[in-house]
């Protein structure tokens, strides 16, 4: 089984490369997740662009203080997931390689760093629906077959 890989990828287009890493974060016994709502109503799961340099791993504890104010113990690596994509806010296409873990645990330290997304707890079912980019919908459906 290859990559799964999600949007449309054409040949007429130029993709910038733009890896990043998430994570399910989760509360009560794994029945609600976080979402981040960007600027422009889109749902995400939180993580971000892995800076040069920086491991997945520390893409994401970066990301979750900057977004959620926490610190997070990183599990399971659920895998890779690729997605295309145009972003109308940066006028680019982009070839986004994801990577995606679960937190076994995670601690509020501070107030988000960023103040300009929103924060949201839905239950899981709701978070697949709400999530805009399908690497991150088949992230949350590949922990949900895992915790069966």
């Amino acid at each position: 089984m290859g990559t799964p890989a999600f949007g449309e990828k054409l040949d007429t287009i130029v993709y910038k490369k733009r890896v990043g890493a998430y994570i399910i974060v989760s509360r009560k016994a794994g029945t609600e997740i976080v979402l981040i709502q960007a600027p422009n109503g889109a749902y995400f799961l939180p993580g971000g662009e892995v800076e040069c340099g920086e491991t997945n791993e520390e893409a994401i504890h970066r990301e979750m203080i900057e977004e959620l104010g926490i610190k997070v113990v990183i599990g399971n690596y659920l895998g890779q997931a690729d997605e295309y994509f145009h972003s109308r806010h940066r006028q680019k296409d982009y070839y986004n390689p994801g990577y995606f873990f679960v937190a076994d645990e995670w601690t509020q330290v501070c107030e988000p760093l960023e103040k300009t997304n929103q924060i949201h707890w839905v239950p899981v079912t709701k978070g697949i629906e709400l999530l805009k980019r399908g690497s991150h919908k088949w992230a949350v459906k590949k922990w949900q077959e895992l915790k069966i």
